[in-house]
């Protein structure tokens, strides 16, 4: 029976009054106490404290279409240039459109509030309150077919080869168009942080894929390495002491793809894990619908996705993603330490050899 004295040992909420000189990360410690403030302090915590240790691998993934809004640029390209994300699962439409950043294509603040018919008739495409030139499109599209129609992509590749490609190729634009330091994908390149998506066909880099396989063009996406590398990096990481933790903004088929690599592991390679050691997601949905989006740690546990023992290291915070981002990044930068970047991109072949070899030793 849990007794009235332990019950009541939290802290006292007794905040200061917040000041014209209150930093951010400040704020978010000494007034972020309850209700989802409490937890986004939580993760801020967590994720500082715990995941940029330098033993830990941290995934990031990332839903919806975050970098209209800017959050590339304004965020992601910081936490992954002080060594705060090692690797990347994203929608497709996050990547084309981070595109349009590297290209120097402009999008605009606009109106939820708006006639839509209007918009469609005068070529103004909407993201709820983003504004673009239907004209963004298609420069972006073309750029995407002309690079597809090289040599260079007649192959087979799995997505963060794409990705990495990709990334080399807007880092030249970035450079002739003084837009350096705009893109993800670029950023990517440079720092050897791997990028996959779970759906290739399920965004205008998709498509435009699919336009060119009409007239015979060879890319052909490889879902399968994608799956065993993800798995891959995870396995990895928990060797020799290491750990893995996984952020994620949203839900959907990223959520669920960044957390398959520990049933991967377990359940159909049959080799020895426990799960992520650290979980941090960011969700407006409810788990109550039965829906993954809205799934909590605790059912992730059950089927392997999280170690029991990491349990205390889980926070979800119910608020738009939009809000979260800044308010982590900022938080990071001000007390997280910058860590070495652990280029897994280059380390891919390494990391597969290794377990191709222990499940087949598992295995036969």
């Amino acid at each position: 029976m849990v007794m009235k004295k332990e019950l009541l040992r939290g802290e006292k909420i007794h905040p200061q009054p917040v000041t014209p000189a209150t930093q951010l990360d400040d704020l978010v410690d000494s007034t972020f106490l309850s209700y989802n403030a409490g937890r986004i302090r939580e993760a801020c915590q967590i994720f500082t404290q715990n995941m940029l240790q330098e033993n830990v691998t941290v995934g990031l993934s990332l839903s919806g279409a975050l970098t209209p809004a800017g959050l590339g640029r304004s965020c992601l390209i910081p936490l992954m240039e002080n060594g705060f994300v090692d690797w990347v699962v994203s929608t497709g439409a996050n990547l084309y459109h981070d595109i349009h950043f590297g290209l120097g294509l402009p999008l605009h603040k606009g109106s939820h509030v708006c006639n839509d018919v209007s918009l469609r008739r005068e070529g103004v495409v909407r993201i709820y309150d983003i504004f673009f030139d239907y004209s963004v499109l298609l420069d972006t599209d073309s750029f995407l077919r002309r690079l597809f129609s090289t040599r260079e992509f007649q192959q087979d590749m799995g997505s963060a080869e794409l990705h990495y490609r990709l990334g080399e190729h807007l880092s030249r634009e970035e450079e002739k168009r003084g837009t350096a330091g705009c893109s993800i994908l670029a950023t990517a390149h440079k720092l050897g942080i791997p990028i996959y998506t779970p759906s290739p066909g399920d965004s205008s880099i998709g498509m435009n894929s699919a336009a060119l396989a009409l007239s015979g063009d060879g890319l052909k996406l490889d879902v399968t390495l994608d799956v065993n590398e993800t798995a891959a990096l995870v396995y990895s990481a928990k060797l020799e002491g290491g750990k893995s933790g996984v952020v994620i903004f949203g839900g959907g088929s990223p959520k669920n793809y960044i957390l398959q690599t520990e049933p991967h592991i377990q359940e159909v390679l049959r080799l020895q894990d426990k799960g992520h050691d650290y979980f941090l997601q960011i969700t407006d949905a409810r788990p109550d619908t039965g829906g993954l989006s809205g799934a909590t740690p605790s059912e992730a546990m059950s089927w392997g996705k999280v170690d029991p023992e990491g349990l205390p290291n889980t926070v979800v915070a119910y608020l738009d993603s939009t809000i979260a981002l800044p308010l982590i990044t900022a938080y990071a930068l001000r007390r997280g330490q910058k860590r070495s970047h652990k280029r897994l991109y280059d380390k891919r072949d390494q990391l597969i050899a290794l377990l191709k070899q222990d499940y087949r030793e598992k295995n036969t």
